[in-house]
């Protein structure tokens, strides 16, 4: 099972840290993805870490965002600074044996981001 954590109501600018936190399993050789669902918009991707903490991201996050994993926590983090409204959306973690393939999801956290 996997559980997003973090989510919030934050202005514009600001920054939030989601947690996805693991039990049932270990994430050790699982790649985790991050992907969001903005209303009345598709599910998009928006950053990986593979097994061995290789890290990619959309171009729309790019160096405003930030992917980690602390094994020992079972747990993967993502970083977001200087959030913009854009970024609304409720935010999903994935897990699974590589980026785009996952098997299993976390429940959601919302984010929403004030202008």
């Amino acid at each position: 099972q996997l559980q997003a954590s973090g989510g919030g109501l934050v202005q514009s600018g600001g920054s939030l840290r989601l947690s996805c936190a693991a039990s049932g399993f270990s994430l050790d050789y699982y790649a985790i993805g991050w992907l969001r669902q903005a209303p009345g918009k598709e599910r998009e991707w928006v950053s990986s870490i593979s097994n061995s903490g290789s890290t990619i991201y959309a171009d729309s996050v790019e160096s405003r965002f930030t992917i980690s994993r602390d094994n020992a926590k079972n747990t993967v983090y993502l970083q977001m600074n200087r959030l913009k409204p854009e970024d609304t959306a409720v935010y999903y973690c994935a897990a699974g044996p590589r980026a785009g393939v996952y098997a299993y999801w976390g429940q959601g956290t919302l984010v929403t981001v004030s202008s």
